[in-house]
């Protein structure tokens, strides 16, 4: 059993940053593929950021040379580093963390941007 924790959302004006955290427990963090993923208030979850357990990482149109994920596997910690934040990045994110073929969520942590 894997658990997830996100923190760091909260309220930020168009146009400023963000960076949310998700802590997972295990002992072989390293080892599992990770990931970012969003809900917004009357759409379908949707994909923003992934990265492997080699570093590979892939982003959401939406998100490209915005947003960055990166991972700390001393930590435990996956990150994600939101950038130039508009309204439409509006949502629930939530950490997913796929290891030995068993997927894991995250409770969430609302990002809401406005003025």
């Amino acid at each position: 059993q894997v658990q997830l924790v996100e923190s760091g959302g909260g309220l930020v004006q168009p146009g400023g940053s963000l960076r949310i955290s998700c802590v997972a427990s295990g002992r072989i963090f390293r080892l599992y593929s990770m990931g970012w993923y969003r809900r917004a208030p009357n759409k379908q979850r949707e994909q923003v950021a992934t990265i492997l357990h080699n570093g590979d990482t892939n982003y959401a149109d939406s998100v490209k040379g915005r947003f960055t994920i990166s991972r700390d596997n001393a930590k435990n910690t996956l990150y994600l580093q939101m950038n130039s934040l508009k309204p439409e990045d509006t949502a629930v994110y939530y950490c997913k963390a796929i290891v030995n073929t068993i997927t894991y969520w995250g409770q969430g942590t609302h990002v809401d941007v406005s003025s």
